[in-house]
């Protein structure tokens, strides 16, 4: 028996302390066995019945992004460390237990066991325990979600999966992990998806009945390159993970869908950079790519750093870098090399923005790392709005019709003659969730306007995707419809997804005193139904103290 103690370390974590029997050599294999006991923290979710789709049986699943898993078993929490796991998980009679795994057997007495023989950084562990069945949708491939919406999960993912990791591994090399199975979690997950490997967690959000939201699964396919494979060293740099993986998802999308589709779809991801730059003033710290994260009890936790930074204005610096050298597959392949120099490792941006100048010796030459005003310190250092734009105006067929047919609902007089030439039945989702951004931009509309709207277009005032559903609920709040009030208060009823309920939460408290009443009686009702990280950013908008 080893001596242990338990140390201060964050306001999210305490440090495990082991004193060994003697000073261990440099590289000699020490097996330690810890005996422990965890389910009380917020990396454990447990639900109850009534939080589940089937409304039956209880669920728990772990969330282990950014520093959560270090309250579901002892471990290095930094994604600076990788290792391989093996897990036997016995769960009661009734119940099917599911992990970021590459093999998954199931044994007598309810008993499951599972091996991930690639080394991957803490937070990929994953556990899921529910009455979950599966369904196959390709060759390496299925769908995992409780009995009643095994259906449409098939329906909606069958043979599509396949086709995108194809693409991926034709632009970035191998797929590494096997199988590429999705879970379908419960209304309450947190997020749109979370990419575990193997085994990708998705908000059941993405059953939009149509395909419409596939982008997402894209998104996390493109993670088993960036952030799985190649991995920040440090939650301070995590664009390396979020904006290559937008750039590798763009140009998947590019190759499947085309690029005025992509470029519309990426038009809606600025608007959301843009809304959030607004939202905390261009200067703020967390605007940079390169963000200070303190260790310490007075650290910040990287949980509270998650905003659209990373994402979007990480997209932005990896366009800057293809466009620097200017043509698609010359880039394409350097992609395919970085990941092979750095896969199963942990790299800062040095180590990425030093082999991009090694990977072209030309562009190193002419100090392209140091272009007054696109440096790349100023990329990764000065916060504010990206220094380059990548062009989306092969975009412009589809937003050009989208951009005119708001400016008809904002005018004061409303010229019903031309709205209605306009034939918005074969609009994709990404040009209606355009057209709702730039109507919201221009709102309140004059008096009235927003309520035609809503009667023209049942399409969209009564739709049941989730990323039409949170526009529409924006609209009707910028607009006072009280008349549909009751839409905003069922769709936060019908999901806990982050992206969707803090903005909502936002607008409300920004509003009338009606809608601020109608945020504390949502809030109060649905608040045992969201993730505790989500419950604490609601507080904290709705000025009920929670998180710092």
């Amino acid at each position: 028996e080893l001596r242990v103690e338990s140390r201060p370390f964050a306001s999210y974590g305490s440090a495990l302390h082991i004193a060994l029997p003697q000073a261990p050599r440099a590289g000699q294999l020490l097996t330690l066995l810890i005996d422990y006991e965890a389910g009380e923290g917020p990396g454990v979710c447990w639900l109850s019945p009534e939080q589940t789709a089937g409304k039956q049986k209880p669920y728990m699943y772990t969330q282990g992004q950014a520093v959560l898993n270090r309250s579901f078993f002892p471990c290095f929490d930094t994604p600076s460390v990788k290792f391989t796991y093996s897990a036997t998980v016995k769960v009661p009679k009734g119940f099917t237990a599911v992990m970021s795994a590459m093999t998954w057997e199931k044994q007598k007495d309810n008993t499951f066991v599972f091996k991930m023989s690639q080394p991957i950084p803490s937070y990929l562990i994953a556990l899921v325990v529910g009455d979950i069945v599966s369904a196959d949708v390709g060759p390496r491939s299925r769908v995992w979600a409780e009995p009643c919406l095994i259906e449409a999960a098939k329906k909606e993912y069958d043979g599509v999966i396949e086709e995108f990791l194809v693409v991926g591994e034709k632009l970035f090399g191998p797929y590494v992990w096997g199988r590429y199975d999705i879970l379908f979690m419960p209304p309450s997950f947190p997020f749109g998806g979370m990419e575990n490997p193997c085994l990708t967690f998705v908000t059941p959000c993405l059953l939009a009945g149509d395909r419409s939201l596939v982008d997402v699964i894209i998104h996390e396919i493109s993670h088993s390159w960036f952030g799985n494979l190649v991995t920040n060293a440090t939650w301070g740099e995590f664009w390396l993970n979020e904006g290559f993986t937008m750039y590798a998802q763009r140009r998947i999308s590019t190759e499947v869908y085309g690029l005025p589709y992509t470029c519309l779809e990426a038009a809606t991801g600025r608007a959301l950079l843009r809304q959030h730059m607004d939202a905390t003033g261009e200067d703020h710290p967390l605007n940079k790519l390169r963000v200070v994260i303190e260790p310490g009890l007075w650290g910040v936790n990287p949980d509270d750093t998650y905003n659209e930074t990373p994402y979007e204005k990480g997209y932005c610096f990896v366009s800057y870098l293809a466009h620097l050298v200017g043509n698609q597959s010359k880039f394409d392949a350097f992609l395919q090399a970085y990941v092979n120099r750095f896969k199963f490792q942990s790299i800062t941006a040095d180590d990425t923005l030093g082999f991009f100048l090694e990977y072209f010796p030309e562009l190193k030459e002419k100090g392209v790392d140091s272009i007054p005003g696109f440096e790349f310190d100023r990329w990764l250092n000065t916060p504010g709005w990206p220094p380059y734009l990548p062009d989306l105006s092969p975009g412009q067929q589809l937003m050009r019709p989208a951009d005119e047919l708001a400016e008809l609902w904002a005018a004061d007089g409303l010229n019903m003659e031309a709205i209605e030439a306009v034939d918005i039945t074969g609009w994709r989702t990404y040009q209606l969730v355009y057209f709702l951004d730039q109507v919201l931009q221009k709102s309140p509309l004059p008096e009235g306007n927003v309520k035609r709207l809503s009667t023209m277009y049942p399409k969209i005032s009564k739709a049941q995707n989730a990323e039409l559903r949170l526009r529409w609920c924006q609209i009707i709040l910028k607009n006072n419809l009280e008349a549909e009030y009751s839409k905003v208060k069922d769709f936060l009823h019908s999901q806990g997804k982050q992206k969707y309920t803090l903005p909502l939460y936002r607008a409300m408290w920004g509003g009338s005193e009606a809608t601020r009443a109608l945020a504390m009686e949502t809030f109060s009702a649905t608040a045992p139904q969201l993730h505790v990280n989500v419950q604490n950013y609601v507080k904290k908008i709705l000025g009920l103290g929670g998180a710092e």
